[in-house]
């Protein structure tokens, strides 16, 4: 190969793994006890498109675009290309992926992916990483909590996950309703308790008053001895939840998330179903990307055509299995249990 191919070879060691031989040895075992939870309850593992022309449409998910112009032919058609040429996304989760196979007749499945999301590096991210995801049919919001629990309980050896709601967390730790307070009052919270925000941050900007709260003040005190699952997000941060009302003149998304030592690690819902409110909700994200200054994501996607051909009721999670890795292995940050991280790949 022509030497002007070849990258420049860094300084010092930094071809050398972060992670040792022993961690990855734990952490292969942590992925064949994983595998296993799933076969067992006769999941079927499958495979997805990392490159794709759809994408979800997240406010706060940024995806790695790929620009293709030279597309692959089809011999067979005289030469002509098989796909339209445009832009396609490394996949920040396999959701849209999963959930047209369950449209298709699947009932169980599950995927350990690689997914890629732009700018998010540190000790607790990387721009690359293992997402465990699954899907089953016919469960409920109960099951879908019920099953992620297990699968903690298997792989931290602490027991089941206590199950707390949005509300109860922040009424003990923050002292609000996060449903029924006021945005003024939600606002003034994070001053009082000196919370840095962004300066460009909107004062009637909910949601991200709401995070700022959740970050600094709820999030640390969860899953301290056992894992904990917060249920019942805000009805705003629905995302692909299920929205019901609360019993009490209000509304909730069906979205639970595990946490353990403090720590995010697993995103759950009661799976929508409804095409056109999922269509409107991409409207909605794409305006509030432009808002913060991003470019907009495809709203129409293969994941609407399978809904509209019919979705069953099903729930779902994704668990950042890295993380998984480094609580269960008393690390520190991601760069101790993968072997190279963004800065070395």
């Amino acid at each position: 190969m022509p030497s002007t191919f070849l990258h420049a070879s860094p300084a010092g060691d930094d071809f050398r793994p972060t992670a040792s031989l022993e961690m990855l040895r734990f952490r292969a075992e942590l992925l064949r006890r994983t595998r296993d939870f799933f076969d067992r309850r006769g999941f079927l593992e499958v495979e997805t498109p990392v490159l794709s022309a759809d994408t979800v449409v997240d406010r706060h998910l940024d995806p790695f675009e790929v620009e293709v112009g030279r597309l692959p032919v089809d011999a067979d058609k005289g030469g002509q290309a098989t796909h339209g040429t445009g832009h396609y996304y490394l996949q920040t989760s396999p959701e849209f992926a999963m959930k047209r196979l369950l449209a298709a007749g699947a009932e169980a499945i599950y995927q350990v992916a690689r997914v890629f999301r732009r700018d998010e590096s540190g000790p607790l991210h990387n721009p690359e990483f293992t997402m465990v995801e699954w899907y089953r049919a016919g469960d409920d919001y109960d099951a879908g909590m019920t099953l992620l629990s297990e699968l903690a309980e298997t792989l931290f050896s602490r027991g089941p996950a206590e199950r707390i709601s949005y509300r109860e967390a922040f009424e003990q730790y923050v002292g609000l309703d996060p449903h029924a307070a006021r945005t003024d009052q939600i606002v003034a919270a994070v001053r009082e308790r000196r919370i840095d925000a962004p300066a460009s941050l909107s004062l009637a900007d909910r949601d991200s008053w709401l995070d700022l709260l959740l970050i600094d003040l709820v999030q640390p005190q969860l899953g301290r001895t056992r894992p904990v699952i917060l249920y019942d997000y805000p009805a705003m941060q629905s995302l692909l939840a299920r929205v019901r009302d609360d019993g009490r003149g209000g509304k909730v998304a069906e979205r639970f998330e595990l946490y353990v030592d403090g720590i995010e690690l697993a995103n759950g819902y009661h799976e929508l179903t409804d095409a056109e409110e999922l269509a409107r909700r991409n409207v909605q994200n794409n305006l509030q990307r432009q808002l913060d200054g991003k470019w907009p994501l495809p709203g129409e996607s293969r994941l609407l055509a399978a809904m509209r051909a019919g979705l069953p009721q099903s729930t779902g999670v994704a668990m950042g299995f890295d993380r998984v890795v480094m609580l269960a292995a008393g690390a520190k940050t991601l760069a101790e249990v993968i072997p190279f991280p963004f800065d070395r790949a």
